[in-house]
Order: structure tokens, then sequence, then C-alpha cells
């Protein structure tokens, strides 16, 4: 990834991976004092209740995240744009899929920055 393009592209990846680190740190650290705050529609018992399955969600999370940064270190620029498309994708299918199951605003908000990226990847 070289060139404007290529620099924009690798600012959308750090970006969608600073996200992804936000939300392991939500969902594994902050579930029961944060969580409550971001997730408001969700009872406040439920908080407790389910904060081990949330850290679960967060090391996914994580694994994105790492995805992500590894390909901003890889020297290869085919091998590393293969990689940015692969976690971008990732992030934008969970975002596809947690918009229509958890709320609509994840679309916004996780997939069309991994769709930003991607096109920016493809285009680089």
């Amino acid at each position: 990834m070289e060139g404007l393009i290529g620099i924009t592209a690798k600012i959308i990846i750090a970006l969608v991976a600073l996200e992804h680190i936000y939300i392991l740190w939500l969902e594994m650290f902050a579930w029961e004092t944060k969580g409550k705050e971001t997730f408001k529609s969700l009872p406040a018992h439920l908080f407790k209740e389910t904060k081990t399955l949330a850290a679960n969600q967060g090391l996914y999370n994580g694994f994105l995240s790492a995805g992500l940064i590894w390909s901003l270190y890889i020297s290869d620029v085919i091998w590393q744009s293969q990689v940015a498309l692969f976690f971008l994708g990732c992030v934008f299918i969970a975002g596809v899929y947690g918009s229509a199951t958890a709320g609509k605003s994840i679309f916004y908000k996780q997939a069309v920055p991994a769709l930003v990226g991607i096109i920016l990847v493809l285009l680089s």
C-alpha cells in the first residue's frame, strides 16, 4: 500500500483497530460500569450475569484488532493487503450481523469504516 490512498488506507485500518481495542476494553474490563452506560437497552441486572459472555466477545474483538495491527507491519505489499482485507472483511461481516441482530447503529460504527478500509486497500 503506497501513495496517498495507501496511507489513507493504513490510517483507516489503524482507526478500525483502535475501535476494536476500545470494544475489547469495554466488554472485558468495563462491562459492569461503562457497558451499562453504552448498552442502555439491556436491563441492569443482565450485566453481572453476562460478564463472562461479554468478555468472550471482547477477546474476539481483540483478535480482530491484532490482525489489523499485524497487517500494518507486514513489509510485503501484496501480503499486507491480503491480511488487511481478511480482517477488514471480518469486521465488516460482524458489523452487518450486529446491525441485523443487535442494533442498526452498529452498521455505521463498525461495518462502514471497515468497508471504507476495504475500498481503500483495493484502490491502493
